[in-house]
């Protein structure tokens, strides 16, 4: 009755959705409760809600590690999934280490003429940066 669906084969929608399941699923280990929006509420996709009442992180769902000047400055978390492991990472927060660190590139047309840049797997400095964001099952 129940087969595995294969990932690659749905549309963009179904993935997003597909990311949020997996994403709030591993949250709730973690004291959280999420709640997806309807529509980007200030960049956001989902809320995710701690049980100490007190942290609140406003969350965009991500394919794949991402920075865009869209979200600075809105107090953004990026969450995408990298095989078996979520990063949430503070958005602004990695920014300012891919500038402070000259990660950006001198010659990424993306972030210099578009304001993003995104890698479809993330480089090995990345890890190491991100490995403070990862959430674990």
């Amino acid at each position: 009755m129940f087969t595995r669906i294969a990932y690659a084969q749905l549309n963009s929608r179904q993935k997003e959705n597909f990311n949020f399941q997996k994403i709030a699923a591993r949250l709730a280990d973690y004291g959280f409760n999420s709640i997806r929006l309807t529509d980007d509420w200030q960049g956001a996709d989902f809320i995710a809600v701690h049980i100490d009442g007190e942290t609140f992180l406003k969350v965009q769902l991500k394919g794949r590690l991402v920075v865009d000047r869209k979200y600075h400055g809105k107090g953004i978390h990026i969450a995408f999934l990298h095989g078996d492991e979520l990063y949430l990472y503070d958005h602004d927060a990695l920014v300012s280490f891919m500038e402070a660190n000259n990660k950006i590139g001198a010659d990424s047309v993306s972030w210099h003429q578009h304001g993003f840049r995104t890698w479809p797997g993330p480089p090995a400095w990345a890890i190491t940066y991100l490995s403070q964001f990862r959430i674990s099952q």
